[in-house]
């Protein structure tokens, strides 16, 4: 008779505890699928080999720009604008190390919805303004409409949207860049091909942390988003091209924003 009841006694735990751990399992399995849902494209594992960290996480040893616009906070390159400090020009901070001429360049970001940032590399100081670059631009929005683009900031505008694949050919007057500007594109860009709808390459692109991928070799530049090809450029125009230049990282003209960087690294490219 004791047998027995201990019997009963052992199934009423083992229910139980079947029952716990069943319902232990739904709340993990939940919580995957959440934290998948918000994240859905992992940044890609990084291989460090050959990278050089070129942020310390620690302070701004390294970098020039505008401290009212520019901190270290909880180890990530902060870049703010906020109500009382709206800017009436893009500003940037500006590796000051050396910079190989063809190169990689991992960064992982995290931009607020109206945030506007991008990456300048191969640029140059702007005469006479303060914190200001001229060059060629990993492009990044909050809203994800430009973010992979290839930008020449202040020069030839947009060389390639989110998806393009193009060549830039010698222009005839090459004096005169507004002759080939409208509404904010380089009329001259050749498109060659498609990397996928826009749609498509959005949706690779997570509302917090990003990996940003930069490799320039050459006349030839590719903007990886979490390890997808953004935008090609080939530049064949000998003489608005350039092969070498600063790197920097802007805040732009426009509302109250937030932009963070982490994990800066650059490799030299042979």
């Amino acid at each position: 008779m004791l047998k027995n009841k201990l019997s009963r006694c052992e199934m009423i735990y083992n229910v139980n505890l079947f029952s716990v751990t069943g319902l232990f399992l739904l709340i993990i399995l939940s919580s995957c699928k959440t934290i998948e849902a918000q994240n859905k494209y992992q940044i890609p594992k990084i291989t460090e080999n050959g990278f050089t960290k070129i942020f310390n996480g620690k302070n701004l040893n390294g970098w020039k720009g505008d401290s009212t616009h520019w901190r270290v906070e909880n180890g990530n390159l902060v870049g703010t604008i906020s109500p009382s400090t709206i800017v009436k020009r893009n500003t940037f901070i500006i590796w000051q190390g050396d910079v190989p001429s063809d190169f990689e360049l991992k960064v992982e970001y995290k931009v607020t919805k109206n945030g506007n940032s991008g990456i300048n590399y191969r640029s140059q100081l702007v005469n006479g303004v303060p914190y200001a670059l001229k060059g060629y631009q990993g492009d990044i929005d909050g809203k994800n409409r430009y973010t992979g683009s290839n930008y020449e900031e202040r020069r030839r505008t947009t060389l390639a949207s989110q998806g393009q694949k193009v060549v830039l050919p010698n222009v005839k007057n090459a004096d005169s860049l507004q002759a080939y500007i409208k509404n904010n594109f380089w009329t001259a860009s050749i498109v060659k091909g498609s990397l996928g709808s826009r749609t498509s390459l959005k949706a690779h692109i997570n509302k917090g942390w990003n990996e940003y991928r930069i490799v320039v070799i050459g006349n030839h530049m590719k903007h990886y988003v979490n390890g997808v090809l953004m935008s090609d450029v080939t530049d064949k125009d000998t003489v608005n091209r350039k092969f070498d230049g600063l790197i920097g990282v802007q805040v732009h003209v426009g509302p109250p924003m937030k932009i963070e960087y982490r994990n800066f690294r650059l490799k030299k490219l042979p």
